[in-house]
């Protein structure tokens, strides 16, 4: 199967290459303070094109071992957002779970709602999953309405379930059967 689609106007939802280290270091320097409130902190080095070359190289043995996907949205203006399916387990489980972001210049133009779509016909046709679960922060509506847009269900609440922006914060939990 193959794992690129167009989602709109010439935005692709693609698997990350070695090649994205600097766009993907230039799009989280440029979005940092857009991102810190919804994503764990973050040392400076993680921003760096050498820190996104370490972030690829476990992504492309993640991806080889098949316990995740990691894949951007790109655009005429670089790379504009990220998603990854990750911690995959087979067996009887058949479940990741979706985590992504969006540049703050291209929010809300429903670019992560179409890539979410795209990610669920990958995760049914392309890996045989079952299951797809996610969560957000208790407060982050926008990221609940691209689940909710995709057929999850909100299914329960995680306390303390990630340290986010330097403190353990409560998830809303999703699923999604496939």
């Amino acid at each position: 199967m193959d794992l690129s689609c167009e989602l709109a106007d010439g935005i692709i939802l693609r698997p990350v290459h070695a090649a994205d280290a600097g766009p993907l270091a230039e799009a989280l320097q440029a979005n940092r303070s857009h991102l810190a409130p919804w994503e764990p902190a973050r040392a400076e080095e993680f921003c760096t094109v050498e820190g996104q070359r370490e972030v690829i190289r476990r992504r492309q043995a993640d991806l080889e071992s098949g316990t995740a996907l990691s894949m951007v949205l790109t655009g005429g203006d670089g790379i504009l957002g990220l998603l990854t399916l990750s911690s995959i387990v087979r067996g009887a489980f058949q479940n990741a779970h979706v985590g992504y972001w969006i540049a703050q210049s291209v929010q809300g133009r429903g670019l992560m709602t179409a890539a979410v779509a795209a990610a669920v016909g990958i995760a049914k046709d392309g890996l045989g999953l079952h299951r797809l679960e996610a969560a957000t922060l208790v407060r982050n509506a926008a990221s609940q309405r691209v689940l909710e847009k995709n057929g999850f269900e909100a299914y329960g609440t995680a306390r303390a379930y990630l340290r986010i922006a330097g403190q353990w914060q409560d998830h809303r939990i999703y699923q999604r059967l496939l």
